[in-house]
């Protein structure tokens, strides 16, 4: 189809990537990559009334009456902002919080505790040794006496060392005390996702794993605004969260972000475009390559036009942010995809064992006699994310647009 279509261009592209290269600078790229189709997407929330209107937004502050647009501010920030925003607001409140991991009292990798040990001391958000099993596994004892215990993992790649503590004690823990004990005040944070350029242990997308994990809840927020306000439902929950944030976004999302303390609610899928002829459902960074891909549907640049149908490109997609990954919003999304009739699961992480496998055979059984087309499923590629290969490991817009095409004329 498409994709194949266009392999006959990438000599050309190959050679222009040459060209450009030998003229830069060879300053490396900074580790949280940036992304110029997140920095102008339209899913971004650029102003303050547009901010203040978040659907699904809860004040938890002591002015929770105020007006709703009048009385509050927001404030630009990227995604890592709104990160330190919400650890902020999360130990100026609660004085059992401590935040920890590896480098993080300097304001770790990406900068997220920044200045969060000078303004809360030393003993509240320090750093611990390299060791991702002992920080989850101090973070559950730390939770079990009462404390709101904020563990970083410093990339979601190195998740795996902590695999055991995660699945077989923090996940039922409060099952095999019949109810009695909980660790409802663990929060573990980690960078996820492509990012352009880390390879075979900076890329890689782990939330799959975690789907057998009943007790434990996965979130993935896709903007700074939502940022803050999962991370901050998330370390209220009464349950463990694995909270991942998308690296790529930490800088080139950037929105409009009230300023003061709110929530928003887990285990909810935002509908981010109403659509009436295809359900796209994603999260993390996929989120703007189905915006671009969509872009591209309704409007193709000539290069493009004579291989997208005219009879296509009206087509109403509807496009969904899934956000809480285990336990997910089965509802939601299968209530669009009985209107649509058409499903199209888009992740970063490969297909085999995926997030998408799940969704697909949820929505098969709840929504079988509905569908007029298989549901199908557009992931990275079932291999390591090797450096060089990276962006043709991401499934982009050209691959989405290619996926949504097929299904609409199946």
């Amino acid at each position: 189809m498409l994709a194949r279509r266009l392999r006959s261009t990438l000599p050309a592209l190959s050679r222009r990537w040459q060209t450009t290269a030998s003229t830069t600078a060879i300053e490396p790229p900074s580790a949280s990559g940036h992304s110029s189709s997140v920095a102008s997407s339209q899913l971004l929330r650029i102003t303050r009334e547009s901010a203040l209107r978040t659907p699904g937004i809860s004040w938890q502050d002591e002015e929770s009456d105020r007006d709703f647009v009048g009385g509050r501010e927001t404030r630009k920030m990227n995604l890592y902002q709104a990160v330190r925003d919400a650890l902020s607001i999360a130990l100026a409140k609660d004085d059992s919080a401590v935040i920890f991991g590896e480098d993080i009292a300097f304001g770790g990798v990406f900068r997220c505790t920044m200045g969060l040990a000078e303004e809360f001391g030393h003993e509240r958000v320090f750093n611990t040794p390299l060791t991702e099993q002992g920080i989850a596994g101090f973070g559950i004892g730390l939770a079990s006496m009462g404390h709101t215990a904020i563990a970083e993992i410093q990339f979601a790649d190195y998740i795996f060392p902590a695999f055991d503590q995660l699945v077989n004690e923090a996940a039922k823990f409060r099952y095999r005390s019949g109810g009695h004990f909980s660790i409802g005040g663990l929060t573990v944070r980690t960078p996820t996702m492509a990012v352009g350029h880390g390879g075979l242990y900076h890329s890689q997308s782990p939330e799959g794993f975690f789907m057998g994990a009943s007790g434990l809840k996965v979130v993935i927020p896709r903007s700074p605004i939502q940022c803050k306000g999962l991370l901050l439902s998330a370390i209220r929950d009464p349950n463990p969260v694995i909270f991942m944030e998308p690296k790529v976004l930490y800088r080139s999302a950037v929105e409009q972000v009230p300023i003061d303390d709110y929530a928003l609610p887990l285990s909810r899928a935002e509908i981010l475009i109403p659509g009436s002829d295809l359900t796209l459902l994603t999260w993390g960074t996929p989120v703007y390559h189905c915006e671009s891909a969509l872009r591209l549907l309704n409007s193709p640049p000539p290069s493009l036009a004579p291989l997208i149908p005219p009879s296509l490109r009206s087509a109403k997609v509807e496009l969904i942010d899934l956000r809480t990954i285990l336990p997910w919003d089965i509802e939601t999304v299968v209530e669009s995809v009985r209107r649509t009739k058409r499903l199209v699961i888009v992740h970063e992480a490969g297909m085999t064992g995926g997030v998408g496998g799940e969704i697909a055979a949820e929505v098969g059984k709840r929504a079988f006699l509905r569908l007029e087309a298989p549901v199908r499923r557009i992931t990275g590629w079932d291999v390591p994310a090797a450096l060089q290969f990276e962006k043709f490991n991401m499934p982009d817009a050209v691959r989405i647009l290619d996926g949504i095409m097929e299904t609409l004329s199946y």
